[in-house]
């Protein structure tokens, strides 16, 4: 993905802010909504750029989805190309948080 970016201060921009998700992944971006619910995404290089990612609680693992430009509207746009990967399944999936479903008790038949 970071070979994509011809700039290669943008490229070690990018590495390092994915480097940072090294300690507290969890406290660091923001979390998504919609078709991207369970993915974080974190400004980098200049706040044009954003690293989404993923995370793992069980293994405390990272994964970087994508790396890239934000450009609203776009076809290129960092998180139209991650619904893409995700999509395709070329990123790894996240088990979405379960919404709770209250029970409701039903009246017992009479016999």
């Amino acid at each position: 993905m970071l070979s994509g970016i011809g700039d290669r201060r943008i490229q070690q921009q990018l590495f390092d802010t994915s480097k940072r998700l090294e300690v507290e992944p969890d406290k660091q971006g923001k979390p998504l909504h919609e078709s991207l619910l369970g993915y974080r995404s974190l400004r980098a290089a200049g706040q044009r750029y954003r690293v989404i990612y993923s995370l793992d609680p069980k293994t405390l693992r990272v994964y970087v989805v994508a790396a890239g430009l934000r450009r609203q509207g776009a076809r290129d746009d960092i998180y139209e190309l991650a619904q893409r990967m995700i999509g395709l399944g070329l990123a790894p999936s996240v088990r979405r948080p379960q919404e709770r479903v209250r029970k409701v008790a039903r009246p017992k038949k009479k016999r």
